[in-house]
């Protein structure tokens, strides 16, 4: 693999560091050949699922290294270590040359986005969903109250056919029967030789809590991601032609998450597993443009969570549009920049009550730089909100510190 790729060994001695949480520009990632690393973060939400030490075969700084973010980690050698090391565009030949170490990414990637996204479920909705096919019920009986009924006639039909014993089974028959006339609904029982597939604005593709069995490739148009939490429907994504989603279900054999909608008429390709397999040898670009986004997922989370920590509800704001201008790489200069949100998707997406919320936002609007214009949350200034969100962070730090101080004298 080594001589095809070119790829170089690198050796450091034990505890030095290898990869600093924050350092921008990562270029390569690593796989341990010899000896231990252990990885660690500033904010340590939740503990890594496997723990925090890795061993031969295993792989960091991949997630910066694909989605071109900055390192969310860091490594530091626990003996002496080689390493192979892996620059960015030598990926798609690695997974030419070795299918193995691209599912193997792959599978941690989509283990880790599970485990992640269940734990900020926990913690800024302060809700775990049932992901069993029974809330495919309650999806259905909640777009029905609002009055979309293609989306719940589809969760009804899902419900009957992955719980034919459920208790609910002879509501969601009358249910069904009564919206029928309104209801647009595709792709019910899919048949496994429809690659292509094109779904009507407002139609759904999958239904949080339903069973999954293919990925996603978006030929056309776009997709929401939603999901219904404390009887709300919340935005997780807006995808677009190139993006992939559902991978996984496809991976892991788990229910869907959360709820696939056509945001507007769109095309997909599905690919079943026997498919996605043959494409890991046969199409490397799309296995890297999943790797790619499965990455920037994984930071994006890692990201929220972190802003999670951060006690002052104005500061998690601050925090929460420095990680969106991040995440649209939009420069941290002095330019102006209006989001494509408003302050209701900001309150969102720190996971504040509605009232508490918009008391935060009032403030937040107390900085001259800050305005909303036709709903949209926008900035005179980039850099103001780098430098609150510096303040804030630092604050947490300290107020951090002084707790740790005072747990070890016995306070």
């Amino acid at each position: 693999m080594a001589n095809q790729l070119q790829l170089a060994f690198v050796n450091f001695k034990k505890d030095s560091y290898i990869i600093v949480e924050g350092k921008q520009n990562a270029d390569r990632f690593f796989i341990i050949r010899q000896g231990k690393v252990r990885i660690s973060k500033e904010v340590e939400v939740v503990e890594e699922e496997g723990g925090n030490v890795l061993g031969p075969g295993d792989f960091f700084g991949v997630v910066a290294t694909m989605s071109g973010h900055s390192h969310i980690e860091t490594a530091q050698a626990l003996t002496d270590v080689t390493l192979i090391s892996v620059q960015k565009d030598q990926y798609v030949q690695l997974i030419q040359n070795n299918t193995p170490v691209a599912m193997k990414i792959i599978l941690q990637f989509s283990k880790r986005m599970r485990f992640l996204d269940e734990a900020l479920t926990r913690l800024t909705l302060k809700n775990t969903a049932d992901n069993d096919p029974s809330h495919l019920f309650k999806v259905a009986e909640y777009y029905a109250k609002q009055s979309q009924f293609n989306q719940a006639y589809f969760a009804y039909h899902q419900y009957i056919k992955y719980c034919p014993n459920g208790q609910n089974v002879q509501v969601a028959r009358e249910r069904m029967v009564k919206i029928a006339p309104y209801a647009k609904a595709v792709y019910l029982d899919k048949k496994t030789d429809e690659f292509t597939r094109t779904y009507p604005k407002d139609t759904m593709i999958f239904s949080e809590g339903q069973p999954g069995d293919e990925l996603y490739i978006i030929q056309k148009g776009s997709v929401k991601i939603v999901k219904i939490v404390d009887n709300n429907e919340v935005l997780l994504a807006v995808l677009k032609q190139g993006d992939i989603f559902g991978e996984m279900a496809l991976l892991e054999s788990k229910p869907r998450s959360a709820n696939a909608i056509a945001y507007e008429d769109c095309t997909v390709l599905a690919v079943n597993k026997e498919n996605f397999e043959r494409m890991v040898g046969t199409q490397p670009q799309i296995i890297s443009r999943l790797t790619q986004l499965l990455a920037e997922r994984i930071w994006f989370i890692y990201k929220q969570l972190a802003n999670t920590l951060i006690s002052d509800p104005l500061g998690r704001m601050y925090d929460a549009l420095l990680i969106q201008l991040e995440k649209n790489r939009i420069p941290l200069g002095n330019a102006p920049h209006t989001f494509d949100f408003g302050p209701k998707e900001l309150i969102n997406m720190v996971g504040l009550p509605t009232a508490e919320g918009n008391m935060v936002i009032r403030k937040l609007l107390e900085n001259p730089k800050i305005r909303v214009v036709d709903n949209k949350i926008a900035l005179t200034d980039v850099s103001e909100v780098v430098k609150q969100t510096e303040y804030y962070r630092k604050m947490q730090k300290i107020e951090r510190a002084r707790r740790e101080a005072a747990s070890r004298i016995g306070l």
